[in-house]
């Protein structure tokens, strides 16, 4: 049995949100920034929609310094009450100082690595045994053990807006899971799938084969 290949349906209508879609959700990142931005983004999602992070993830940039962990560990008083006033991006004051403290517990991570030879990329893809996992393409889940161990695991090292939840939509964007839908072009290859095109002829296998 074959299905046709079809997108992501949450990704769906929005041409930001398909774009990211097809080039970069579940896609593996192992560069340390780029993780820690995806976490910081996504504890900004906390309460709202991914949609709603995309459409100013621009601003997100511009506001934090283009997430240099360096500038926005040295942030004070007066750049959150600035951030408090910056319209294009979510002027909630605890994720604001949230993303402050969680700069300076990535550097600390970062620093330990210097000795140890674990950066955070390291750090955060022990909890994967540093390969993807593979989600069944059917069932949407809002967290996982592996979520709730790095959750903890976060927690632990001083960050904050890393719940169970938010860490593992985290993980699915930042490719620690694949859990692009079985009929997803981009379930084979993230970031590159939808190149193999979804007309009509085109067909995906079923999940006994996946």
């Amino acid at each position: 049995m074959v299905e046709a290949l079809q997108r992501c349906k949450w990704a769906e209508g929005d041409p930001l949100m398909e774009a990211y879609h097809d080039e970069e959700w579940g896609v593996p990142m192992h560069d340390p920034r780029d993780l820690w931005e995806m976490l910081l983004l996504e504890g900004f999602q906390a309460g709202l929609s991914w949609r709603t992070i995309l459409h100013r993830r621009e601003g997100f940039r511009r506001a934090f310094a283009g997430f240099d962990p360096h500038r926005v560990a040295a942030f004070g008083p007066e750049d959150v009450e600035r951030l408090m006033l910056d319209e294009s991006i979510i002027r909630a004051r605890a994720k604001i100082e949230a993303t402050i403290s969680n700069a300076r517990a990535y550097l600390a991570i970062q620093e330990a690595g210097q000795e140890t030879g674990e950066d955070f990329a390291a750090w955060i893809w022990n909890v994967v045994d540093g390969k993807p996992q593979l989600g069944d393409g059917q069932t949407v889940l809002a967290s996982t053990p592996a979520s709730l161990a790095l959750s903890k695991a976060l927690k632990a090292k001083g960050f904050k807006f890393v719940g169970a939840v938010t860490v593992h939509a985290f993980m699915q964007a930042a490719g620690l899971v694949n859990d692009h839908a079985l009929t997803c072009p981009c379930r084979a290859a993230p970031g590159k799938g939808m190149a193999r095109g979804m007309g009509p002829d085109a067909a995906c296998p079923d999940s006994a084969s996946a």
